[in-house]
């Protein structure tokens, strides 16, 4: 503070000696100029008087020291000038000075001079003849003023500003010294200088208020850093040069880098291109987003400016993990097109042997085939639109469907008995074993669960196969297994086997049946009850699923 006051005393002492010195300098200036135009004006008179006595032989014994005297015709032709070839010298008619002459009698004025090529003070007179003498000097500027008195200037000025220095040191110490005794922890003490009285009140009742604020702050952090600790989303908060303020744990993970990276540049420290390339849009003002795969995982990244009324003081940068929404828009656009596949394959079977019947091609006795063709690819549709049904309500949860005890044994039975004739043409034996195991459920979809089990262990089999379906308890869980000694499924194929539309035996697929939806539906409806499904098969000797509640 000391030096503050010291500061500003030695300025306001410059600041007026400067404001002094111009102000003599402007006085000075403009006392002398009037001078030198009234010596100007003199030596006019008296040239003026030569030139009408002896004419423009008056020009040849002149002398007048430094100055320039022009002879000008009433026209404004130069007749004479000292200092240039009146030949070559253009018309002076529209000069001031001039014009002022020829009028007045007398003219006077100051210009810059585009033949000396310098600022001029010019005095005429008129001639009896109508012709106008003028004589010019170079004005004196201020800097001419100036440099002629420069040493005496200096050493007023330096002394000036010697004195400043003292004054302003002394008075700097003495209005400071009472405040370097103020203290906070003992103001009582303070009596040389009562008026400080209310700057002491004001300083306790700040740091009373810097403390509060400072634990409200505290709190606040610790509650941020607890909210954004707990994200599953990466988080990064940056100031307006690009250095990180705040970091998440999913950040740090997602970008691979430490948590000591905080008060350094992001577009330093990370080696995402796509993120660097937000930040430095987003510290420039705009919204912007972008896709990045690291890790193998599919990230968008999300960033934008934090302003404050037009200026960008930060950014916030946000990245999400979009794998599965992307999986899960990959397996729509596969899903709609098997539907449409599989959808097309009986309407033109079906468009096919319309169209035969209606134009007569067909044979009377090869009607009821066409006509038994026809019956079957509609049944194939319809199952299909079913099964498609029954994924769509199983995507939206099957909230509206009730639960409650249910066998599994009973359930297996149940099905069994439903798909016995279809056993028995395809010449595979269907048993059922076990122990009675209920389960809190919805019977629709268990019911779904265990007749496409056994349904596709019977289509994937071969004449005199089997399909063994147990049912039992097993520790806190109910087991139900379903096993064939069919095709079986090889290794690479077993996790796709519940994808809509997926057949492990593709080249027999329309041969078989069935829309391919089933093992998808198992998959869901086991989702619902909280159910785990295993798979264990080889090509060639068979497959067992369990399905576990």
């Amino acid at each position: 503070m000391t030096k503050r006051i010291f500061r500003s005393t030695f300025a306001v002492a410059a600041v007026v000696l400067l404001a002094s010195f111009v102000l003599i300098t402007g006085v000075l200036y403009e006392y002398f100029s009037n001078k030198q135009m009234d010596q100007l004006n003199m030596q006019t008179h008296l040239a003026a008087q030569g030139v009408e006595s002896a004419g423009a032989d008056y020009f040849s014994d002149m002398n007048v020291d430094g100055c320039r005297i022009t002879w000008i015709a009433a026209d404004g032709t130069v007749l004479y000038d000292s200092q240039a070839q009146q030949s070559g010298m253009e018309n002076h008619a529209d000069r001031e000075e001039v014009q002022q002459a020829l009028k007045t009698g007398h003219g006077e004025s100051m210009r810059y001079s585009t033949t000396l090529m310098e600022r001029q003070l010019y005095s005429a007179d008129r001639l009896s003849d109508g012709s106008v003498v003028r004589i010019s000097d170079m004005q004196y500027t201020p800097l001419t003023l100036i440099l002629g008195m420069i040493q005496p200037v200096i050493i007023i000025a330096l002394l000036a500003l010697l004195l400043s220095l003292l004054l302003a040191s002394r008075m700097s110490k003495r209005i400071v010294r009472p405040l370097n005794e103020l203290s906070l922890d003992n103001a009582d003490r303070i009596e040389t200088y009562p008026e400080l009285e209310p700057l002491t009140d004001k300083l306790r009742s700040q740091q009373n208020q810097l403390r509060e604020q400072e634990t409200e702050l505290r709190r606040r952090r610790d509650e941020f850093e607890a909210a954004t600790g707990n994200m599953t989303e990466g988080l990064v908060l940056l100031n307006e040069q690009g250095s990180v303020l705040s970091i998440n744990r999913s950040a740090t993970h997602i970008l691979d880098i430490s948590r000591y990276c905080i008060g350094k540049d992001i577009r330093a420290v990370s080696a995402v291109p796509q993120l660097r390339e937000l930040a430095e849009k987003a510290l420039g003002g705009e919204h912007c987003e972008a896709h990045a795969c690291l890790g193998g995982v599919s990230y968008r990244l999300y960033a934008s400016p934090v302003t404050s009324g037009d200026k960008v003081t930060g950014a916030v940068l946000l990245m999400l993990d979009t794998t599965e929404k992307e999986q899960a828009e990959q397996l729509r656009r596969e899903f709609s097109a098997n539907v449409s596949h599989e959808l097309k394959s009986p309407l033109h079977t079906i468009s096919g042997c319309a169209e035969l019947l209606a134009n007569g091609i067909v044979k009377p006795e090869d009607v009821p085939h066409f006509l038994s063709q026809i019956q079957s690819e509609a049944k194939r549709m319809i199952a299909l639109i079913e099964d498609i049904i029954k994924l769509s309500h199983l995507d939206e949860g099957a909230e509206d469907m009730q639960r409650e005890d249910v066998d599994l044994l009973a359930v297996a039975r149940r099905q069994a008995d439903n798909l016995s004739q279809a056993a028995e043409s395809a010449q595979v034996s269907l048993s059922v074993s076990g122990e009675s195991a209920v389960v809190n459920g919805i019977p629709q979809l268990l019911d779904a669960i265990v007749h496409n089990l056994c349904e596709n262990a019977i289509k994937y089999n071969r004449p005199g196969g089997f399909v063994k379906v147990n049912v039992r308890r097993e520790g806190g869980s109910a087991l139900l297994t379903v096993e064939d000694n069919g095709i079986g499924i090889p290794p690479e194929q077993q996790e796709r086997i519940f994808e809509r539309f997926y057949r492990v035996d593709k080249s027999h697929s329309k041969e078989v049946g069935g829309t391919g939806l089933g093992l998808s539906i198992v998959k869901h409806a086991a989702a619902l009850h909280n159910a785990k499904i295993s798979v264990a098969s080889a090509p060639g000797k068979g497959t067992v699923i369990t399905v576990s509640f």
